[in-house]
């Protein structure tokens, strides 16, 4: 039988199910595309982009901080690394680096200029002291004659030169200490007295560098003074002295008191060399410590005789820093 005009077409039905369908799925769209917008702009950062994180993973400084953040432990803390773009964090200290001679103290003065003139040279003579002379004594075996020479130089009103090596400063940071207090001066000696001339300009510096944080540990300052072990010395270890800012000082004579009795030395032999060689700017080389052999100590012995015998040759006292200047 036909279909009757009372009954709906059905595929008008169809057409417009379809069409609720699209409705529904283009509004679902709609709500989705919405919330992921609201999301991202939750997370974006005050300029719309997301916050930068640190390597750790924390928050960095937002516009308008200073800029510096506390590391955390895990926080990358080397040369390379930035805090809020400021300036690079310095590197944690190395626990091997090398502890070598560092300057005399934090903020101790700065020490005397070598005149121009005094290098390129081991000065055995102090230029313009007139009738003056130095009494210089080296310390590197044992502090013997030390409380005799202070002593004396003490009863006769003389200041001396005390070259320190810096092994003998670390042995005896009192005798350093006293020696500086009783007004004497004192210089660098090298710090375990070897001979210069066989090492290189990199060992020459330690030497000399680990010699005066020594020497600076105990309350002394040597420079600009320096002496060379055994004076054994050529022009290229005199260049590498002066270029650490130190001005090498010789002597004119050597009491060879060092020797000992055992060497065929003598108190009277001490002060005879000393006198029968004087001259103006004369420097005295002495030493501190006894002979290893007999332990006798002709310097300290001899001391009081050589002081009287170069006054009564009309001679007066200056320590080397005279050659710093009058």
């Amino acid at each position: 039988m036909a279909a009757t005009g009372a009954e709906s077409p059905r595929p008008e039905q169809g057409r417009r199910a379809r069409r609720r369908v699209v409705a529904v799925v283009l509004a679902a769209t709609v709500i989705l595309l919405a919330a992921a917008v609201t999301i991202a702009l939750l997370v974006a950062g005050p300029g719309g982009t997301p916050s930068a994180t640190t390597s750790s993973g924390s928050l960095a400084p937002t516009p308008g901080t200073t800029g510096v953040v506390s590391p955390s432990p895990t926080a990358d803390t080397g040369p390379t690394a930035t805090t809020g773009g400021q300036t690079p964090l310095p590197p944690e200290p190395d626990p091997t680096a090398s502890s070598r001679a560092q300057p005399p103290t934090p903020g101790a003065t700065a020490a005397p200029p070598v005149p121009p003139g005094l290098l390129g040279q081991d000065l055995t003579i102090i230029p313009g002291a007139g009738n003056n002379i130095a009494l210089t004594f080296d310390a590197g075996a044992n502090a013997a004659g030390l409380d005799s020479i202070l002593a004396t130089l003490a009863n006769r009103q003389v200041a001396g030169t005390f070259f320190l090596t810096g092994a003998w400063a670390a042995s005896n940071p009192s005798g350093v200490a006293r020696i500086v207090a009783a007004g004497h001066r004192v210089g660098n000696h090298s710090m375990t007295h070897p001979a210069l001339t066989r090492l290189p300009e990199s060992a020459i510096a330690a030497e000399i560098r680990d010699a005066e944080a020594a020497i600076a540990a105990a309350g002394g300052d040597p420079r600009p003074l320096f002496r060379f072990p055994f004076g054994d010395r050529d022009e290229r270890t005199i260049n590498a002295v002066n270029s650490l800012g130190y001005v090498p000082v010789r002597w004119t004579v050597d009491t060879l008191g060092w020797k000992g009795t055992s060497g065929g030395m003598s108190r009277s032999g001490v002060a005879q060399r000393v006198l029968g060689n004087l001259q103006p700017g004369g420097i005295i080389l002495m030493h501190l410590g006894s002979n290893p052999d007999d332990g006798s100590t002709l310097d300290a012995d001899a001391l009081a005789d050589v002081i009287d015998g170069i006054r009564a040759a009309g001679y007066g006292f200056v320590t080397l820093d005279r050659l710093l200047g009058p």
